[in-house]
Formats: structure tokens, C-alpha cells, sequence
């Protein structure tokens, strides 16, 4: 420390410089936005478990973002030793700056015990045990941005390929384990948890090759970025591999300035918007090939339509990745095509919400699915995406129709917005058009007791308004294996002058299932 002191100022930055371990571009940084990445690339394993793309993926990486702005700590083909020594480094970079913290990581990873491990390039594992002593803990990183104090971190896992060590014994599945993002986090995988990723046959490897294009562009805001990627990733592997994302984020962030707030559409901006997305989506939602649809989501990754191009693109090309199983024993799928079976029934029993006295009894009994819709014996009809295209309790019919569930299946912190024309087709507003739009997110995995039992089961928070003022809030659990809404608590208000009037609010829950015959 004390020779260190010693060292002109400016010597000791050249000498970190020229070791890589910390450099940042000419472009300035506000004070409060400093943005450091972390980026590792393995690729120099011995023998057959040497992998092609890693080290360029990462160095690549660190050009990318020294040009955005960030300073950049760049470890390539490293052994344990060093890669510690650099999350070290990150941690002393990071700390009380109230940044940003950017993890990349290419190169092999496993799972074991529901924790990601980076493998270094001189690590002998011969059994599961030599694991934590070998490998580097994906939780290390996350503690080190945690300590920081960090607003907001970034992690991207290129590292989901097959366990190349003793025949798999060292891990405990393929692929990396479902991890749902801490606070203020975005997590990203280059394939669905479980899963395994291409290595590519160019330069980059499938996943970094597409990042690197996304974030090139201007303006490269963080959920644009990763969903054009996972969509290109997905046409470019026909459905073999698809990225996956999990986030904490309540602010957007852009990847060559820092931090911003979310800023929403007015509603004569989101009318004029919607007008604009509905006119290219009329040209296209009768189509037969997912390929108009991958093009949508690229010119619209964030708008009132994509969710319904996302459920299109997973009806027409179906998802050749593999369901996994997550932390919590539940069976997570990596397409919104949703299993629905014939004959499958839930009596429900709903409550008013100020009394609690009982108001009615329904049954909601699947009579066909074909050709991708859900018909039940009430007149309303699903897409087997969950989304609404006809209610049958008063015969609206819905333009596109309007995503009930998540887009790409459930994740925590998952989010979709959509809107849609509706038309109601009975009644004295016969053929008269609105509209109804929603913001939705999967908040939780809850354990839920109802009449009908007790369940693992999705929560969702949906917030909803149409064209006469009327605004919902509705809050229902979904069972995953079934897709049947649990339970539902529904609020309505009608906004007039200033003030709600009119609730309609109600709890509504199962009290049986009747298994269907899967045909």
C-alpha cells in the first residue's frame, strides 16, 4: 500500500490499463451513473471440453461497452485464482457509488444444488464435491453488487451447455438452474433453465452474436435489447434454443447513457399507437408462418401487441426447449402453449366483497380444444396461450385477443402489456367497438388453500381500463399444471368526474375440479 502511494497517479491508471483490469472509454459518466461490467470468457479448457467462442464473446463484450461507457474489468480464460481476484476488483469498483454492476459470463457453467457455478479453465471436477472448491459461485457476484449497494445490476449467463465433466456427476442437471432475480436485478440465460446453448460455428457464439448486434443500436433500452435477442435467437434455432429472462426491474435502463425512469404513453399517445400497431397487425394475424410475426416483435419488442405476437410466434413454432422443474417442485413450461384437456371442470363459488355473502355459483368445463382454441360450455373461447377471444357470459369478442397469461410462460417478474379492440355481439351495444387494454405482471409462487384444496399456484396482478372509464384491478392465482384460476379477487370502478363510482368488487374461489381425459 505504502509503495503504491509512491506511484505517479497517472502511471497507476496506464498500468491497469495495459493489465485490462479496469478501463473505460472517453465517453463521461454523470457521478451518479457509473456503470462497471464484469465480463469473463472461457474457452481454453484442456482437451475435448475446449470450447470455440467464449473468449471472443467476452472480449467482444468488453469493447462493446467500454464504447457505451462502462468500465470494464476483462478476465479472459482464466483460472479460479484469477477469477476471484477480479470480483474483488469489481467489488472494490462498485462500492458506495450507487451504480450499476454488469456481469457477462461465457464460457462452461453448471448447476448443483439449485446454485449456477462458472467453471475456470483448470478446474478437474470429478464429482459433485469438487464443485464449490473449483468452480466459482454465480452467488458471489450477486453478493459483491448486493454489498455495493449497487441501483441496479445486470447479469448475463452465455453458459448453459452440457456438463463436459465426469459424465455429468458433478452437476445436478443440464443446463443452469431457475433462479428468480433479487431486487433491482435483470438475469438473463442464453437458453431456458434446463436447457443447453449452441456454442456457434462463427465468431460469437448464437446468443452473444445477436446481444452484440442488439446493443450496438441506439438507444439500446434493456428490455428491447434482450427481447430482440431472444426472438432472434429463437428464428435462428427454430424454436432449439430460447433465451430467458427474469427481472426485478421497476426502472428502464439504457445501455449507452445509465438509469431512467419509465415514462407511459398518454392516452392520446398510446390511441395513436395503438392505431399504428392494429393496422400492421390486421396485415399479418391470419398468417400461417410465425416469420411476420418475429417481425413485429423486432419493430415493436415493447408495444400494445407483442404480447399477442409473442403467444403467435409460440402456436406457430413450437418450442423445441425442454420444461423444467424449479426450486419450488413446479414444472415451469418455456412456451405460453399451454396444456388444456377436455372435460376438465372447476365450480367456483364468489363472494361479494363487502357482505361476503355467497352471489354465485358457476361451473367453468372445457368441451373442445382445436386447431389452438379452447372452447368452453359457457360460449367463451381461448387461445391455448390463455388469451381471451370470446367471453361467453356477454359474447364481447376480442381484437386481437387479449392475453390472460404471460407471454413465453410463467416466470417471477414477468410483465406484458397489451390492448385490444372489443366488440360486444349480443345486447343493444351490439357491433358498437371499444377498447380494453391491461398492464400485468407474475408477482409470486404461493402455496394457496382454497375450498378445493391446497396449491402451488401463480400469482398475477392485472391493472385494466377500457373506453368508458372503467378501471380493474384483479389479483388471480393459477395452477400451473391445469391453467385454471384458484382463486380471484376483482375489483371494478367506474371513473367519473374525478371520483369511482359504481364498484363491482367480489373473491371468487374453486370448490371442486373434475379431472378431464387427456385424448
Amino acid at each position: 500500500m505504502n509503495r503504491l502511494k509512491t506511484v505517479p497517479k497517472r502511471l497507476v491508471a496506464t498500468a491497469l490499463a495495459a493489465a485490462g483490469l479496469l478501463t473505460f472509454s472517453a465517453t463521461a459518466q454523470a457521478p451518479n451513473d457509473v456503470r462497471i461490467a464484469l465480463i469473463i470468457g472461457n474457452s481454453a479448457y484442456p482437451g475435448q471440453m475446449a470450447l470455440a467462442n467464449p473468449a471472443n464473446d467476452a472480449k467482444d463484450m468488453a469493447a462493446t461497452l467500454r464504447n457505451m461507457g462502462f468500465g470494464v474489468i476483462e478476465v479472459i480464460d482464466s483460472d479460479r485464482t484469477k477469477m476471484i481476484e477480479s470480483i474483488e476488483r469489481t467489488s472494490k469498483a462498485l462500492a458506495g457509488k450507487q451504480g450499476i454492476g454488469m456481469l457477462f459470463y461465457a464460457g462452461h457453467g453448471l448447476q448443483l444444488d439449485w446454485r449456477n457455478y462458472m467453471v475456470p479453465i483448470d478446474a478437474k471436477l470429478a464429482s459433485a464435491a469438487d464443485v464449490p472448491k473449483q468452480a466459482v459461485d454465480i452467488e458471489q457476484v450477486m453478493t459483491t453488487f448486493k454489498s455495493a449497494g449497487n441501483r441496479m445490476n445486470i447479469v448475463v449467463l452465455d453458459a448453459c451447455r452440457d456438463d463436459p465433466f465426469a459424465n455429468g456427476k458433478t452437476s445436478s442437471g443440464k443446463g443452469l438452474a431457475p433462479l428468480d432475480a433479487p431486487t433491482g436485478t435483470f438475469l438473463a440465460y442464453a437458453t431456458a433453465p434446463g436447457n443447453v446453448a449452441q456454442d456457434g460455428t462463427g465468431k460469437n457464439g448464437l446468443y452473444t452474436g445477436f446481444l452484440l448486434q442488439e446493443l450496438q443500436k441506439p438507444n439500446a433500452s434493456i428490455e428491447n435489447v434482450f427481447k430482440r435477442v431472444r426472438f432472434a435467437v429463437r428464428k435462428a434455432s427454430d424454436g432449439a434454443q430460447i433465451p430467458w429472462e427474469t427481472t426485478s426491474l421497476e426502472d428502464d435502463f439504457v445501455f449507452n447513457s445509465g438509469i431512467k425512469k419509465v415514462v407511459k404513453l398518454t392516452e392520446d399517445q398510446k390511441e395513436k399507437q395503438f392505431d399504428i400497431e392494429k393496422a400492421d397487425w390486421d396485415k399479418i394475424k391470419d398468417s400461417t408462418s410465425a416469420d411476420p410475426f418475429y417481425a413485429f416483435v423486432q419493430k415493436y419488442p415493447n408495444g400494445l401487441l407483442t404480447a399477442s405476437a409473442q403467444s403467435a410466434i409460440d402456436r406457430l413454432n413450437e418450442a423445441k426447449t425442454k420444461a423444467f422443474t424449479d426450486k419450488a417442485g413446479v414444472v415451469v413450461q418455456t412456451s405460453s402453449v399451454f396444456k388444456y384437456t377436455v372435460g376438465h371442470a372447476v365450480d367456483y363459488v364468489r363472494k361479494d366483497g363487502y357482505s361476503k355473502a355467497e352471489i354465485l355459483r358457476r361451473t367453468a368445463r372445457i368441451s373442445s380444444v382445436q386447431n389452438g382454441l379452447v372452447t368452453f360450455s359457457n360460449g367463451t373461447v381461448i387461445t391455448t396461450s390463455g388469451e381471451v377471444v370470446r367471453r361467453g357470459s356477454d359474447g364481447v369478442v376480442f381484437d386481437p385477443p387479449i392475453p390472460q397469461l404471460p407471454p413465453e410462460g410463467f416466470a417471477v417478474g414477468k410483465k406484458w402489456e397489451s390492448r385490444s379492440t372489443l366488440t360486444p355481439t349480443t345486447g343493444p351495444a351490439a357491433g358498437q367497438k371499444g377498447w380494453t387494454e391491461m398492464n400485468a405482471k407474475v408477482v409470486a409462487l404461493e402455496t394457496i388453500t382454497v375450498p378445493a384444496g391446497t396449491f402451488k399456484a401463480y400469482k398475477i396482478e392485472t391493472e385494466g381500463v377500457n373506453r368508458w372509464g372503467i378501471r380493474q384491478k384483479i389479483t388471480t392465482w393459477i395452477e400451473p399444471t391445469t391453467m385454471f384460476s384458484i382463486k380471484t379477487i376483482f375489483d371494478s370502478r367506474r371513473l367519473a368526474s374525478g371520483a369511482y363510482s359504481g364498484a363491482d368488487i367480489w373473491t371468487e374461489e374453486a370448490v371442486s375440479i373434475t379431472r378431464g381425459n387427456p385424448s
